[in-house]
């Protein structure tokens, strides 16, 4: 079996006699550089009717090649893809050089797709010219790009997942493991950022401390487990009533701290009143007991009530202070400071 070779790809005559058709077909060689599964045809450009035809191409119509060789495509295929394929050779025809274009129809009872590069030869001593094409199956090539796109989305999928990881556990390392809050040393570095940025923009924002009521008698011989269910409870309330902008934190053993980013006294008051009733309202289970529970806050503003971090953190105390003289389950708003004119 007589066959052109290039440097990445062969193309196979049969038994038709490479003078023939050679020529026309070596003219195809740079265009299929780099590309794989070429199939031939070569067609009477005239009458349109099919010379020779590789039978790997004639099986991919569901054909074999006596029963293409000598009949155009419309006597092989539907209409509506005999005048794509016609039209695409007409252009072809007016272009001195190799042009492609793509096929997509219903053949041997299954869904085709091909590039197809055409090239119209010079005519002979007769002034008959020789239409010669190269289709190359493209299902394998959208096989592998989709088999590349599915890696992709799974390697994407499991970068994700370890971004997920990564911040889960860079979150637990600041994470309170009773509360789920923040653990003092990190709140407090949300703290001074929140004081810088607050002095640079002349912003106002609240710090709230909130301490445990002593429990009933009942409660506190039952023990540190009871603690443990209520720093629980805590730590879903604060996560549940603050915004993604503020932090909460398990400040020590009885006490809570929120800094509430953007907010004055006011709304403070009213967000922390809000959350001291749910408290009031909470029901820790243990043991087959109902238990519940109140808590002592205090709030202060910078730069209403401090000027700097430590007057803000020494206004929290002492507003938390006086929440506990009048009897605790209040919330007590620090002083405002007034600067003498």
């Amino acid at each position: 079996m007589p066959v052109l070779m290039s440097p990445t790809n062969e193309i196979r005559l049969g038994e038709v006699p490479v003078d023939r058709f050679g020529a026309l077909l070596a003219g195809l060689w740079p265009a299929l550089a780099g590309r794989s599964g070429a199939m031939t045809a070569v067609k009477d450009a005239a009458s349109g009717r099919y010379e020779w035809i590789d039978p790997a191409l004639a099986s991919a119509w569901g054909r074999t090649v006596s029963e293409v060789v000598g009949r155009t495509d419309a006597e092989c295929f539907d209409a509506a893809t005999a005048a794509a394929l016609r039209a695409a050779e007409q252009t072809a025809g007016a272009h001195p050089a190799v042009l492609s274009s793509e096929h997509r129809f219903e053949a041997g009872g299954q869904r085709q797709d091909f590039v197809v590069l055409r090239l119209l030869g010079a005519p002979d001593a007769a002034g008959r010219r020789l239409l010669a094409s190269v289709w190359i199956d493209q299902q394998p090539v959208r096989k592998r790009d989709a088999q590349l796109r599915q890696a992709l989305d799974q390697l994407e999928q499991l970068q994700r997942a370890h971004e997920s990881l990564r911040r889960e556990l860079g979150d637990q390392a600041v994470r309170d493991g009773e509360s789920g809050l923040y653990t003092r040393g990190h709140f407090e570095d949300l703290l001074r950022r929140e004081v810088d940025l607050s002095t640079r923009e002349h912003r106002e924002f609240a710090l709230v401390f909130v301490e445990i009521d002593p429990l009933p008698e009942a409660g506190r011989t039952l023990g540190a487990t009871v603690q443990l269910r209520i720093h629980e409870a805590m730590g879903r309330l604060l996560r549940g009533n603050t915004r993604a902008m503020d932090a909460s934190c398990r400040f020590d053993e009885r006490r809570f701290a929120v800094l509430l980013s953007g907010v004055g006294l006011a709304t403070a008051h009213s967000r922390m009143e809000g959350l001291r009733r749910q408290c009031a309202t909470q029901i820790v289970v243990h043991e087959g007991q109902d238990l519940g529970f109140t808590v002592s806050m205090g709030v202060a503003s910078f730069p209403h009530t401090a000027h700097s971090q430590d007057e803000l953190i020494a206004a929290c105390d002492a507003a938390l202070a006086e929440a506990r003289r009048r009897g605790g389950n209040h919330v007590t708003l620090a002083s405002i400071r007034f600067e003498p004119l």
